[in-house]
């Protein structure tokens, strides 16, 4: 049987923790931030753990990790 390929998008932005979770960045940083609120950017920075229903869908683009 061939090897599955690991979608390359997610090799990019998602990385396991040693416990098997998924460690991401959060969303909504890019552009329109003026709108946003300090509370809301200040809690975005750095990296989250993705739910259990997303962490899911990722485990299976990431076959290898």
């Amino acid at each position: 049987m061939p090897k599955m390929k690991t979608k390359s998008g997610a090799k990019k932005r998602f990385r396991l923790t040693a416990s098997g979770k998924v460690r991401g960045s959060a969303a909504f940083l890019q552009h329109n931030l003026r709108r946003r609120s300090q509370k809301m950017k200040r809690q975005a920075r750095g990296t989250m753990i993705l739910s259990d229903a997303d962490a899911r869908i990722v485990k299976r683009f990431l076959p290898y990790a």
